[in-house]
């Protein structure tokens, strides 16, 4: 059995004289006409969108040169910032304890987290928006003592909860419920046999949890909170309502005043625009880390031109190069 199998691998694959030139072809990929018809279609809209922004003079991109780097701008600029920076980081705090809480073995626990995610998940953040800030029409003062019992310390609702103050416990508290849920996804995606076979070695819950589960759940939770943190820079525009003066509401000042309304957002769009670009690369390259050992390959553009166009075609040399091994053997 042994033999034939070796007189197989050994026999030349060129019986012909036409079978050197069939090895030696080259191979070309099928061709898509359907893909390069709608990559043109796409180019001559591009170039329809990117001619029109650049020809048409009621855009004022002169203005929007001026305010770009306008004091005002970038203040509010660093308040966008700061306050998603802020948000993001105690709002995934505490959406942590909130799935937590959800996966307990404790019903009480568990039903709380449940309700609440349920809750502000079912209220726009406007309206928590607008609550929080009109919160000392229904409570006036807050205190801080025993329950039932006697206030040790007591404050002014109104002069408590400042627009900035409102923003940031609205948005904060709103991030939560998503990122408990993004959390316990995450977490339900790791197979619950990591977890006994570790517990089997003796480690403890917490190091299962951190060398274990949090290892294999980021590559879950780590989309998902991208997104959420893209989102949530956008969604401080809102603020504005309650007179805080973000990125956009320094714009929406500086046009009240000059009249100058689509250079003044054009403004406030291209900042938008840069910062989210900034924050998909960064996401970009977070998901890269945590995907390493599952990271799929990408085709670039210039690599599916090659394919695509015959000139490019590449020679078949293997199979020669097997036949003159097998010749020579």
């Amino acid at each position: 059995m042994t033999t034939e199998l070796t007189a197989a691998h050994a026999r030349p694959l060129t019986r012909g004289p036409d079978d050197a030139d069939l090895l030696s072809a080259k191979l070309v990929k099928a061709r898509k006409p359907g893909q390069w018809v709608s990559s043109a279609v796409v180019l001559v809209l591009a170039a329809m969108l990117i001619h029109t922004l650049v020809t048409n003079p009621r855009f004022q991109w002169d203005v929007v040169g001026n305010y770009f780097f306008h004091d005002s701008i970038l203040r509010g600029l660093g308040l966008t910032l700061w306050l998603t920076a802020a948000v993001m980081v105690c709002g995934f705090a505490l959406g942590i304890v909130l799935a937590v809480m959800r996966l307990s073995s404790n019903p009480i626990l568990s039903s709380l987290s449940a309700g609440y995610v349920w809750l502000i998940r079912s209220i726009p953040p406007l309206v928590q928006l607008l609550f929080w800030y009109e919160l000392a029409s229904l409570y006036p003062q807050l205190s801080l003592g025993i329950p039932f019992g006697p206030e040790f310390v007591k404050a002014d609702t109104a002069h408590l909860f400042s627009g900035v103050l409102a923003a940031f416990v609205a948005l904060t508290i709103d991030v939560a419920a998503f990122a408990a849920e993004i959390v316990r996804g995450g977490i339900l995606s790791v197979d619950r046999g990591q977890a006994e076979a570790a517990e089997a070695l003796g480690l403890s819950r917490y190091r299962i949890f951190r060398r274990i589960i949090l290892p294999q759940a980021m590559p879950a939770i780590v989309p998902a909170s991208g997104n959420l943190l893209i989102g949530l820079l956008k969604a401080t525009s809102i603020v504005s309502v309650i007179a805080v003066q973000d990125l956009l509401y320094s714009a929406q000042l500086i046009y009240q005043q000059n009249y100058l309304i689509l250079p003044l957002l054009l403004v406030a769009t291209i900042w938008y625009i840069i910062v989210t670009s900034l924050l998909s690369i960064g996401q970009c390259f977070v998901e890269r880390h945590y995907s390493r050992g599952n990271r799929r390959t990408q085709q670039g553009f210039w690599t599916t031109v090659r394919q695509n166009l015959p000139l490019f075609g590449r020679v078949r040399t293997d199979l020669r190069r097997l036949d003159d091994s097998a010749v020579r053997a």
